[in-house]
């Protein structure tokens, strides 16, 4: 898929509430999050404070950093830090790890 056969957005979907949103691929989660009125913790905003912290239950992220605050093991478990990761499919979070 190149880029312009990207859609704009993605369904999300946050868990345990089943919550959706636009989960829009320009912009990080939380932004999208936020914008559909879903209240997740954030702190910095750049990846640092893990305060956003989730596990993705389903989907794709990227980032545009390569160290994202996470290490290898918890990439590897399905950790996200939302303030910093975009989707590439439509995506299921769940808040805390």
């Amino acid at each position: 898929m190149n880029p312009s056969d990207t859609p704009p957005f993605f369904i999300g979907r946050t868990e345990p509430d089943g919550q959706p949103f636009d989960a829009w691929a320009s912009q990080p989660l939380l932004l999208s999050m936020e914008q559909g009125g879903i209240d997740w913790p954030s702190s910095c905003r750049n990846g640092t404070c893990r305060t956003c912290l989730g596990q993705l239950e389903g989907g794709q992220v990227r980032y545009e950093m390569d160290w994202p605050g996470l290490s290898a093991e918890e990439k590897a478990e399905g950790c996200v830090l939302p303030c910093v990761a975009y989707p590439c499919s439509d995506v299921v979070l769940r808040q805390g790890y």
